[in-house]
């Protein structure tokens, strides 16, 4: 999982919060000194590498970017070895810049590593950018599925039933009216 809010532990350093995504895999007596296997460790170096974060793992997780706390959740989750990945809305406290980075590298994952990605994103525009598949739900209801192409060709009646009849399409994607 990666989250909205990072989730990290400030004080500890960027390995340790990666190495918090094997705290499943071995015993707790053993992760309460920090104690992690080589192959774990092994792990954590590569999930930063694949992040661009070696540089940083000794650092404090407050001494970093909003973009690079980010970095560290998807390595976090890279390091549980999944199949699939749920980011919870990953960019909503990251400038556009540092979304499209962010999206950059989920995207990777999902390409290259052959990664699921499930996104929640309410960005029309990164939905169209890096979304293959998409679902529109409303109060917990599928209102509408396509693909990231079928967002940009969406009918102003098919917009409104996703995101209610206030909802208007501006360039930079979705705004309520007043």
């Amino acid at each position: 999982m990666v989250f909205q809010q990072f989730n990290l532990v400030k004080r500890s350093s960027v390995l340790t919060n990666v190495l918090a995504g094997r705290l499943g895999y071995v015993s707790p007596a053993a992760s309460l000194v920090h104690r992690f296997p080589a192959a774990d460790r092994a792990l954590a170096w590569k999930a930063l590498d694949r992040v661009g974060l070696r540089e940083q793992a000794r650092k404090q997780a407050r001494e970093l970017s909003g973009g690079q706390q980010q970095r560290v959740g998807i390595a976090r989750a890279l390091v549980q070895q999944p199949r699939m990945i749920l980011a919870d809305e990953p960019v909503a406290s990251l400038d556009p810049v540092l979304a499209h980075s962010i999206l950059g590298y989920l995207e990777r994952l999902n390409k290259e590593d052959h990664i699921t990605v499930l996104c929640s994103l309410h960005y029309l525009d990164l939905v169209q950018k890096y979304a293959t598949q998409v679902i529109g739900l409303r109060a917990g209801r599928l209102v509408w599925q396509g693909t990231g192409e079928d967002v940009r060709r969406m009918t102003d009646a098919e917009f409104k039933d996703v995101y209610g009849e206030d909802a208007v399409r501006t360039s930079a994607g979705l705004s309520v009216e007043e």
